[in-house]
Protein backbone atom coordinates (compact mmCIF):
# COMPACT_ATOMS: atom_id res chain seq x y z
CA UNK A 1 0.00 0.00 0.00
CA UNK A 2 1.11 3.64 -0.73
CA UNK A 3 0.07 6.44 1.09
CA UNK A 4 0.38 10.15 0.13
CA UNK A 5 -0.49 12.61 2.83
CA UNK A 6 -0.81 16.65 2.25
CA UNK A 7 0.14 18.72 5.40
CA UNK A 8 1.16 22.42 6.13
CA UNK A 9 1.39 21.39 8.95
CA UNK A 10 4.51 19.26 8.50
CA UNK A 11 7.04 22.14 7.83
CA UNK A 12 7.58 21.74 11.81
CA UNK A 13 10.22 18.64 11.88
CA UNK A 14 8.55 17.65 15.48
CA UNK A 15 4.92 16.89 13.78
CA UNK A 16 7.18 14.67 10.91
CA UNK A 17 8.07 12.34 13.43
CA UNK A 18 4.40 11.22 13.00
CA UNK A 19 5.30 10.44 9.07
CA UNK A 20 8.63 8.27 10.73
CA UNK A 21 6.32 6.28 12.92
CA UNK A 22 3.99 5.54 9.77
CA UNK A 23 6.63 4.19 7.97
CA UNK A 24 8.03 2.09 10.51
CA UNK A 25 4.76 0.24 11.67
CA UNK A 26 4.13 -1.78 8.54
CA UNK A 27 6.55 -2.78 5.82
CA UNK A 28 4.03 -2.85 3.34
CA UNK A 29 2.75 0.83 3.76
CA UNK A 30 4.75 3.34 2.35
CA UNK A 31 3.69 6.78 3.42
CA UNK A 32 4.72 10.09 1.79
CA UNK A 33 4.46 13.15 2.08
CA UNK A 34 3.90 16.59 0.63
CA UNK A 35 4.60 19.92 2.01
CA UNK A 36 5.18 23.59 1.28
CA UNK A 37 9.07 24.99 1.70
CA UNK A 38 7.38 27.64 4.50
CA UNK A 39 3.63 27.79 6.00
CA UNK A 40 3.69 31.88 6.95
CA UNK A 41 6.81 33.25 8.62
CA UNK A 42 8.14 28.91 9.23
CA UNK A 43 10.14 27.77 6.97
CA UNK A 44 10.71 24.19 6.17
CA UNK A 45 13.03 22.45 9.22
CA UNK A 46 14.90 19.67 7.85
CA UNK A 47 15.79 16.61 10.53
CA UNK A 48 18.05 14.39 9.56
CA UNK A 49 15.16 11.29 9.06
CA UNK A 50 13.64 13.09 6.02
CA UNK A 51 15.25 10.57 3.49
CA UNK A 52 13.71 7.55 5.33
CA UNK A 53 10.59 8.25 3.69
CA UNK A 54 9.36 9.47 -0.10
CA UNK A 55 9.29 14.07 0.66
CA UNK A 56 7.93 15.88 -1.53
CA UNK A 57 8.60 19.58 -1.00
CA UNK A 58 6.34 21.13 -3.38
CA UNK A 59 5.71 24.73 -4.37
CA UNK A 60 2.68 26.56 -2.81
CA UNK A 61 0.04 29.56 -3.82
CA UNK A 62 -1.21 31.71 -1.52
CA UNK A 63 1.22 30.99 1.37
CA UNK A 64 -0.24 31.35 4.74
CA UNK A 65 -3.93 31.97 3.91
CA UNK A 66 -4.98 29.07 5.41
CA UNK A 67 -8.39 27.75 3.87
CA UNK A 68 -7.20 29.58 0.33
CA UNK A 69 -3.55 27.92 -0.73
CA UNK A 70 -2.86 25.04 -2.95
CA UNK A 71 -0.47 23.17 -4.86
CA UNK A 72 0.60 23.85 -8.36
CA UNK A 73 2.38 20.62 -8.94
CA UNK A 74 0.14 17.99 -7.00
CA UNK A 75 -0.95 16.09 -9.79
CA UNK A 76 2.20 15.80 -11.27
CA UNK A 77 2.94 14.26 -7.83
CA UNK A 78 0.42 12.44 -7.31
CA UNK A 79 1.05 10.64 -10.64
CA UNK A 80 4.95 10.11 -9.86
CA UNK A 81 4.26 8.65 -6.65
CA UNK A 82 1.21 6.37 -7.46
CA UNK A 83 -0.54 6.33 -4.43
CA UNK A 84 -3.46 3.40 -3.39
CA UNK A 85 -4.89 6.58 -0.68
CA UNK A 86 -4.76 10.05 -0.74
CA UNK A 87 -4.59 11.55 2.97
CA UNK A 88 -5.45 15.45 3.12
CA UNK A 89 -4.52 16.74 6.53
CA UNK A 90 -6.82 19.88 5.86
CA UNK A 91 -10.16 20.73 6.88
CA UNK A 92 -13.20 19.90 4.51
CA UNK A 93 -13.91 23.29 3.26
CA UNK A 94 -10.60 24.26 2.50
CA UNK A 95 -9.16 24.85 -1.11
CA UNK A 96 -6.05 22.56 -1.08
CA UNK A 97 -8.76 19.44 -0.25
CA UNK A 98 -11.16 20.53 -2.83
CA UNK A 99 -8.31 20.52 -5.25
CA UNK A 100 -6.79 16.95 -3.95
CA UNK A 101 -10.40 15.00 -4.07
CA UNK A 102 -11.10 16.34 -7.19
CA UNK A 103 -7.68 14.82 -8.31
CA UNK A 104 -7.92 11.65 -6.44
CA UNK A 105 -11.55 11.24 -8.40
CA UNK A 106 -9.85 12.10 -11.53
CA UNK A 107 -7.59 9.43 -10.93
CA UNK A 108 -9.42 6.99 -9.37
CA UNK A 109 -7.95 6.92 -6.01
CA UNK A 110 -9.65 6.71 -2.37
CA UNK A 111 -8.99 9.82 -0.58
CA UNK A 112 -9.58 11.03 3.32
CA UNK A 113 -9.59 14.43 5.09
CA UNK A 114 -9.10 16.00 8.24
CA UNK A 115 -11.09 17.95 10.41
CA UNK A 116 -10.84 20.10 13.69
CA UNK A 117 -13.46 22.35 13.33
CA UNK A 118 -15.88 21.37 16.50
CA UNK A 119 -18.06 24.09 15.81
CA UNK A 120 -21.12 24.14 13.53
CA UNK A 121 -20.75 26.76 10.67
CA UNK A 122 -22.56 27.21 7.32
CA UNK A 123 -19.98 28.48 5.33
CA UNK A 124 -20.02 31.32 2.42
CA UNK A 125 -19.78 29.92 -1.27
CA UNK A 126 -17.10 29.08 -2.36
CA UNK A 127 -16.07 27.42 0.52
CA UNK A 128 -19.53 25.32 1.10
CA UNK A 129 -19.20 24.24 -2.53
CA UNK A 130 -15.65 23.12 -1.45
CA UNK A 131 -16.97 20.97 1.16
CA UNK A 132 -20.37 19.25 -0.22
CA UNK A 133 -17.36 18.22 -2.89
CA UNK A 134 -15.16 16.61 -0.38
CA UNK A 135 -18.25 15.69 1.32
CA UNK A 136 -19.38 13.71 -2.07
CA UNK A 137 -16.07 12.34 -2.86
CA UNK A 138 -13.56 11.64 -0.11
CA UNK A 139 -14.05 7.56 1.07
CA UNK A 140 -13.92 8.39 5.15
CA UNK A 141 -12.51 11.05 7.23
CA UNK A 142 -10.15 11.55 10.47
CA UNK A 143 -10.71 14.33 13.31
CA UNK A 144 -9.69 15.34 15.92
CA UNK A 145 -12.09 15.40 18.54
CA UNK A 146 -15.93 14.01 19.01
CA UNK A 147 -17.63 17.61 18.31
CA UNK A 148 -15.80 17.54 14.72
CA UNK A 149 -17.38 13.97 14.29
CA UNK A 150 -20.41 15.32 15.32
CA UNK A 151 -20.32 18.73 13.17
CA UNK A 152 -19.40 16.69 9.85
CA UNK A 153 -22.46 14.12 10.51
CA UNK A 154 -24.52 17.01 11.77
CA UNK A 155 -23.92 17.88 7.58
CA UNK A 156 -24.74 15.00 6.32
CA UNK A 157 -21.11 13.14 6.06
CA UNK A 158 -21.82 9.75 6.10
CA UNK A 159 -19.01 7.48 5.86
CA UNK A 160 -16.45 6.05 8.17
CA UNK A 161 -14.71 8.37 10.33
CA UNK A 162 -12.19 7.88 13.06
CA UNK A 163 -11.23 10.07 15.77
CA UNK A 164 -7.38 10.67 15.94
CA UNK A 165 -5.45 13.57 16.97
CA UNK A 166 -3.78 15.08 13.66
CA UNK A 167 -0.19 14.62 15.53
CA UNK A 168 0.51 13.44 18.58
CA UNK A 169 3.70 14.44 21.23
CA UNK A 170 7.10 13.39 20.78
CA UNK A 171 7.72 11.75 24.29
CA UNK A 172 11.43 11.37 23.49
CA UNK A 173 11.96 15.60 23.15
CA UNK A 174 9.37 16.59 25.83
CA UNK A 175 10.35 14.67 28.84
CA UNK A 176 10.98 15.63 32.98
CA UNK A 177 14.77 17.05 32.82
CA UNK A 178 16.51 18.77 35.38
CA UNK A 179 13.99 21.32 36.56
CA UNK A 180 16.19 23.53 38.64
CA UNK A 181 19.07 23.78 35.50
CA UNK A 182 16.23 25.01 33.42
CA UNK A 183 15.10 27.46 35.81
CA UNK A 184 18.39 28.58 36.10
CA UNK A 185 19.20 29.04 32.19
CA UNK A 186 15.61 30.81 31.65
CA UNK A 187 16.15 32.98 34.85
CA UNK A 188 13.25 31.49 36.80
CA UNK A 189 15.98 30.52 39.98
CA UNK A 190 14.49 30.15 43.02
CA UNK A 191 10.66 30.72 42.13
CA UNK A 192 7.50 29.03 41.63
CA UNK A 193 6.30 29.29 38.33
CA UNK A 194 3.16 29.52 36.64
CA UNK A 195 2.94 29.33 33.09
CA UNK A 196 0.65 30.13 29.99
CA UNK A 197 2.23 29.08 25.84
CA UNK A 198 0.57 30.07 23.28
CA UNK A 199 -0.91 32.94 21.17
CA UNK A 200 -1.44 36.01 23.48
CA UNK A 201 -5.49 36.63 22.80
CA UNK A 202 -8.08 37.24 24.55
CA UNK A 203 -10.40 33.82 23.79
CA UNK A 204 -7.17 32.43 25.42
CA UNK A 205 -8.87 33.43 28.58
CA UNK A 206 -5.65 35.48 30.22
CA UNK A 207 -7.74 37.88 31.56
CA UNK A 208 -9.18 35.41 33.82
CA UNK A 209 -5.55 34.00 34.50
CA UNK A 210 -4.47 37.42 35.58
CA UNK A 211 -7.34 37.85 38.08
CA UNK A 212 -6.39 34.31 39.13
CA UNK A 213 -3.21 34.94 39.71
CA UNK A 214 -2.54 38.48 40.42
CA UNK A 215 -3.86 38.31 44.56
CA UNK A 216 -1.16 35.19 44.21
CA UNK A 217 2.02 36.98 42.96
CA UNK A 218 1.34 39.72 45.24
CA UNK A 219 1.23 37.49 48.41
CA UNK A 220 4.17 35.18 47.41
CA UNK A 221 7.53 37.50 46.52
CA UNK A 222 8.97 34.30 44.71
CA UNK A 223 6.24 33.13 42.42
CA UNK A 224 6.34 34.07 38.99
CA UNK A 225 3.51 34.03 35.65
CA UNK A 226 5.28 33.33 32.59
CA UNK A 227 3.86 33.77 29.59
CA UNK A 228 5.73 32.39 26.46
CA UNK A 229 4.24 33.07 22.84
CA UNK A 230 3.23 36.60 20.93
CA UNK A 231 -0.43 38.10 20.37
CA UNK A 232 -2.30 41.71 21.06
CA UNK A 233 -2.76 40.74 24.59
CA UNK A 234 0.75 41.25 25.79
CA UNK A 235 0.25 44.72 26.13
CA UNK A 236 -2.48 44.49 27.89
CA UNK A 237 -0.65 42.17 30.36
CA UNK A 238 2.07 44.68 30.44
CA UNK A 239 -0.29 47.45 31.20
CA UNK A 240 -2.32 45.24 34.56
CA UNK A 241 1.31 43.81 35.79
CA UNK A 242 2.67 47.68 35.62
CA UNK A 243 -0.70 48.98 37.28
CA UNK A 244 -0.66 46.40 40.36
CA UNK A 245 3.37 46.78 40.58
CA UNK A 246 3.92 43.14 39.89
CA UNK A 247 6.46 44.28 37.01
CA UNK A 248 9.08 41.87 37.97
CA UNK A 249 6.86 38.92 38.74
CA UNK A 250 5.59 38.84 35.12
CA UNK A 251 7.97 37.42 32.05
CA UNK A 252 7.06 37.60 28.34
CA UNK A 253 8.91 35.27 26.01
CA UNK A 254 7.84 35.96 22.76
CA UNK A 255 9.26 32.69 21.21
CA UNK A 256 10.97 29.86 21.77
CA UNK A 257 12.04 27.16 19.17
CA UNK A 258 10.75 23.54 18.87
CA UNK A 259 14.08 22.25 20.28
CA UNK A 260 14.25 25.15 23.41
CA UNK A 261 10.58 24.09 24.57
CA UNK A 262 11.11 20.95 26.35
CA UNK A 263 14.02 23.35 28.69
CA UNK A 264 11.48 26.22 29.02
CA UNK A 265 8.75 23.67 29.93
CA UNK A 266 11.35 21.80 32.62
CA UNK A 267 11.11 24.92 34.17
CA UNK A 268 7.82 25.36 34.72
CA UNK A 269 6.09 24.28 37.87
CA UNK A 270 2.31 24.66 36.44
CA UNK A 271 0.81 25.20 32.74
CA UNK A 272 -2.51 26.74 32.86
CA UNK A 273 -4.92 26.60 29.78
CA UNK A 274 -8.01 28.94 30.37
CA UNK A 275 -9.46 29.09 26.94
CA UNK A 276 -12.75 31.17 26.93
CA UNK A 277 -15.90 29.24 23.93
CA UNK A 278 -16.74 32.23 22.27
CA UNK A 279 -19.16 31.83 19.03
CA UNK A 280 -16.73 31.07 16.64
CA UNK A 281 -14.16 29.07 18.33
CA UNK A 282 -13.75 26.86 21.34
CA UNK A 283 -10.18 24.83 22.25
CA UNK A 284 -10.22 21.93 19.47
CA UNK A 285 -7.48 19.99 21.12
CA UNK A 286 -4.50 22.18 23.41
CA UNK A 287 -1.73 20.71 22.30
CA UNK A 288 0.15 22.43 24.81
CA UNK A 289 -1.33 20.23 26.98
CA UNK A 290 0.43 16.88 26.03
CA UNK A 291 3.49 19.01 25.75
CA UNK A 292 3.69 19.83 29.43
CA UNK A 293 1.95 16.71 30.70
CA UNK A 294 4.74 14.66 28.86
CA UNK A 295 7.48 16.61 30.65
CA UNK A 296 5.75 15.58 33.99
CA UNK A 297 4.34 19.70 34.32
CA UNK A 298 0.89 19.80 36.56
CA UNK A 299 -1.87 21.63 34.23
CA UNK A 300 -4.86 23.12 34.75
CA UNK A 301 -7.54 23.72 32.56
CA UNK A 302 -10.59 25.63 31.70
CA UNK A 303 -14.00 23.69 30.40
CA UNK A 304 -13.65 25.02 27.05
CA UNK A 305 -13.96 22.56 24.26
CA UNK A 306 -11.59 19.26 23.95
CA UNK A 307 -9.42 20.39 27.59
CA UNK A 308 -11.46 18.61 29.64
CA UNK A 309 -11.17 14.71 27.45
CA UNK A 310 -7.57 15.49 26.92
CA UNK A 311 -6.59 16.36 30.70
CA UNK A 312 -9.31 13.57 31.84
CA UNK A 313 -7.85 12.52 35.72
CA UNK A 314 -4.30 13.30 35.24
CA UNK A 315 -4.98 17.14 35.68
CA UNK A 316 -7.35 20.11 37.28
CA UNK A 317 -10.39 20.87 35.25
CA UNK A 318 -12.27 24.58 35.95
CA UNK A 319 -15.32 26.09 34.36
CA UNK A 320 -14.04 28.51 31.77
CA UNK A 321 -14.43 32.09 32.36
CA UNK A 322 -13.95 31.75 36.07
CA UNK A 323 -11.20 33.58 37.87
CA UNK A 324 -11.96 32.61 41.10
CA UNK A 325 -12.19 28.58 40.78
CA UNK A 326 -9.23 29.01 38.52
CA UNK A 327 -7.36 30.78 41.75
CA UNK A 328 -8.47 27.83 43.57
CA UNK A 329 -6.61 25.68 41.46
CA UNK A 330 -3.40 27.35 40.79
CA UNK A 331 -3.28 27.59 45.39
CA UNK A 332 -3.86 24.10 45.89
CA UNK A 333 -1.18 23.21 43.19
CA UNK A 334 1.06 25.77 44.97
CA UNK A 335 0.66 24.22 48.22
CA UNK A 336 1.04 20.39 47.41
CA UNK A 337 3.74 19.23 46.39
CA UNK A 338 2.53 15.51 46.58
CA UNK A 339 -0.24 16.53 44.33
CA UNK A 340 2.25 18.24 42.04
CA UNK A 341 4.39 15.08 41.33
CA UNK A 342 1.73 13.06 41.38
CA UNK A 343 0.20 15.07 38.68
CA UNK A 344 3.01 14.82 36.68
CA UNK A 345 3.34 11.13 36.85
CA UNK A 346 -0.55 10.88 35.62
CA UNK A 347 0.50 13.12 33.18
CA UNK A 348 3.40 11.63 31.45
CA UNK A 349 1.85 7.98 31.59
CA UNK A 350 -1.79 9.60 30.09
CA UNK A 351 0.36 11.07 26.79
CA UNK A 352 2.32 7.79 26.20
CA UNK A 353 -1.07 5.86 26.74
CA UNK A 354 -3.02 8.29 24.41
CA UNK A 355 -1.20 10.72 22.42
CA UNK A 356 2.47 10.26 21.97
CA UNK A 357 3.16 10.80 18.38
CA UNK A 358 3.52 6.51 18.31
CA UNK A 359 -0.15 5.65 19.35
CA UNK A 360 -1.08 8.21 16.61
CA UNK A 361 0.68 7.11 14.46
CA UNK A 362 -0.45 3.40 15.29
CA UNK A 363 -4.23 4.68 15.32
CA UNK A 364 -3.93 6.18 11.60
CA UNK A 365 -2.09 2.97 10.19
CA UNK A 366 -5.20 1.18 11.27
CA UNK A 367 -7.73 3.90 9.86
CA UNK A 368 -5.61 3.01 6.46
CA UNK A 369 -6.25 -0.31 6.51
CA UNK A 370 -10.09 -0.80 7.57
CA UNK A 371 -10.34 2.33 4.83
CA UNK A 372 -9.11 0.24 2.43
CA UNK A 373 -10.29 -3.19 3.46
Amino acid sequence: MRVLMISKACVSASYRTKLEYLNQLDNQVEVGLVVPPAWGSLTFEPRPQDHSYPLFIAPIRLNGRNHFHYYPELLSIIRRFQPDLLHIDEEPYSSVTYQAVRIAKRLDIPSIFFAWQNIYKNYPWPFSLMERTVFQTARGAIVGNQEAQDVIRRKGFDKPVWIIPQFGCDVGLYQPHDPETAKRIWNLDGQFVISYMGRLIEEKGLDDLWMAAAPLLAQHPHMTLLFVGSGPWQATGQKLAHEAHLDNQVRFVPWVSTGDMPQILNGVDVLVLPSRTTARWKEQFGRILTEAMATEVPVIGSSSGEIPQVIGDAGLVVPEQSPTALAEALQTIFVDGDLRRSLGKKGRLRVLNHFSQEVIATNTMAAYHQLLS
